[in-house]
């Protein structure tokens, strides 16, 4: 796929997560969370640009870099997400404005990390941010999960005699 393709892809996915996140939703559990990820993901490791072969070292040190970030983005953000069970016992889910500080310093680390590269001459193809927001995607869809199963359940409403 081209650079172009790609940004506006992670753009779209990107608008798309961030205003889902912002509305209160049902959460359901049997839901293939890791199948957007999955695909972002297999998309980005087959282009062949995803490591810069002239600067091999620096090229993997700031792609590891950066998907370090987003593991640690990507819980910060499964812990800002409101969780609440409904009284009939629906689990919802709700971003908050932590959830938007987040994305804003996902957003900055991955600025950061984009213009050392650039300082650095090393070409960093966008294969590497489709890359690093699938593996956002799926540790936050990770962590909410989790975060949900250990939700207490509603006890049962006692029956009336």
């Amino acid at each position: 796929m081209s650079a172009f393709v790609n940004v506006v892809l992670v753009v779209a996915v990107m608008a798309l997560v961030v205003g889902r996140q912002m509305r209160a939703q049902r959460l359901d559990s049997e839901r293939r969370f890791w199948v957007l990820p999955l695909i972002l993901g297999a998309l980005a490791l087959r282009d062949p640009q995803l490591i810069d072969h002239r600067h091999t070292a620096l090229s993997v040190t700031l792609l590891a870099c950066g998907l370090v970030a987003v593991l640690a983005m990507g819980s910060i953000w499964g812990w800002t997400v409101r969780l609440w069970r409904a009284e009939d016992g629906a689990l919802w889910a709700r971003g908050t404005r932590a959830t938007v500080a987040a994305w804003a310093g996902m957003l900055f680390i991955r600025f950061s990390i984009y213009e050392t590269g650039e300082a650095l001459h090393v070409h960093q193809a966008s294969s590497a941010l489709l890359l690093s927001l699938a593996v956002l995607l799926l540790v936050r869809s990770l962590v909410v999960n989790w975060r949900a199963r250990t939700l207490e359940a509603p006890e049962p409403a006692a029956e009336l005699r």
